[in-house]
């Protein structure tokens, strides 16, 4: 049997730019000495894609399940029978419904081990909304779907990861989620991941303010005081290195970042702002904390480019290797729990 990974993509939005940046991606065949990637779709759907973007001759190798899939070839299991009226650049009913129906059938594969990670496609939140996914992004519905009591929505890059302590709800919410449990649960996913999944031996953590100037000593507001420095010193009390609250504009502006293994933002465009802005292009989101490994591009569906062949397939391509990678360190982390020596020298070699 191959040592080698099987990757599942879903497609996302099919009016979007989903299937571009995959078709974008497998074109190079050297991604078929690091896995074995099964995208779940339809073969129409990926040929009207590639031959309105006259992207080079390239084909998947069309199998029913995952037993079925090819070692040297993409992999690409039909997931519906009909056929899919694509309008490019437009959010429609069909979109959401067919992007739910990939995801889905990927998300069984993965719970039921067949698939080794996920990478999923960018949707669009709102037509993407049934009777069966009532969430406001995959961090969510994937959190739900693994029974997991919470998971972090961990941005990652070569230069800078992020993590949130609220995601995708209202600004207008945002300060009543800031609670001391909430972010010491997230420091703690954030080291049990810098650990577990990226091979940091002992994380050091910033953690950001909420308020502007981190609040300047209580006079712009009182979660620093109240909230976020005492949930700064209970994590520590538990054995993980944190610092802060930093005031948000400055940590990045005066790249005090490069500091730290890791950060922790109190809110999604706190950290997600900068974060685009430093890794532009080959940055990759990770929901960490779960049982199964998720990665997805840091962009949405690019409605307004849809079809003209302009998206970039850089922040696919290190989604798709960050998934091989964090699979690959989880089972040398386990096979290894017992070796405390050889774990520090890997650790090391991979800082």
């Amino acid at each position: 049997m191959s040592d080698k990974l099987k990757v599942g993509i879903s497609i996302g939005d099919i009016n979007g730019i989903g299937m571009e940046v995959i078709i974008k991606t497998l074109a190079d065949t050297r991604i078929l000495e690091y896995c074995t990637p099964i995208v779940y779709g339809h073969s129409k759907v990926a040929s009207f894609h590639r031959k309105t973007l006259a992207l080079p001759e390239f084909s998947f190798n069309v199998i029913n399940n995952v037993s079925q899939a090819h070692e040297k070839k993409p992999n690409m299991i039909n997931c519906w029978e009909e056929d899919v009226v694509i309008e490019l650049g437009h959010t429609t009913e069909l979109g959401g419904k067919y992007a739910f129906i990939s995801l889905e059938k990927a998300m069984e594969d993965l719970l039921s081990g067949s698939i080794d990670a996920l990478v999923t496609g960018p949707i669009n939140k709102h037509n993407i909304q049934n009777d069966n996914f009532q969430f406001a992004g995959h961090t969510e519905y994937i959190q739900n779907r693994t029974n997991s009591s919470d998971s972090l929505m961990f941005l990652i890059s070569e230069d800078l990861r992020v993590g949130v302590v609220t995601g995708h709800i209202p600004v207008s919410e945002i300060s009543q989620k800031i609670t001391i449990e909430n972010i010491v649960s997230k420091l703690n996913l954030i080291n049990q991941s810098l650990k577990k999944d990226f091979w940091v031996q002992k994380p050091k953590i910033a953690v950001l303010g909420l308020n502007p100037h981190a609040g300047d000593n209580g006079l712009i507001g009182s979660e620093e005081l109240e909230i976020i420095i005492p949930a700064i010193a209970q994590a520590n009390a538990q054995g993980i290195f944190a610092l802060g609250p930093y005031s948000a504009d400055g940590f990045f502006a005066n790249n005090t970042f490069a500091q730290f293994d890791a950060v922790l933002a109190m809110y999604h465009d706190q950290g997600l702002i900068p974060f685009k802005q430093i890794s532009f292009h080959n940055g990759v989101n990770f929901t960490a904390g779960l049982p199964v490994v998720r990665t997805s591009p840091d962009h949405g569906t690019g409605y307004d480019i849809a079809g003209k062949n302009l998206a970039s397939e850089h922040s696919f391509r290190e989604a798709l290797f960050s998934a091989v990678n964090i699979v690959e360190r989880r089972r040398e982390s386990a096979e290894l729990s017992a070796h405390p020596l050889k774990i520090n020298r890997l650790s090391k070699d991979r800082d």
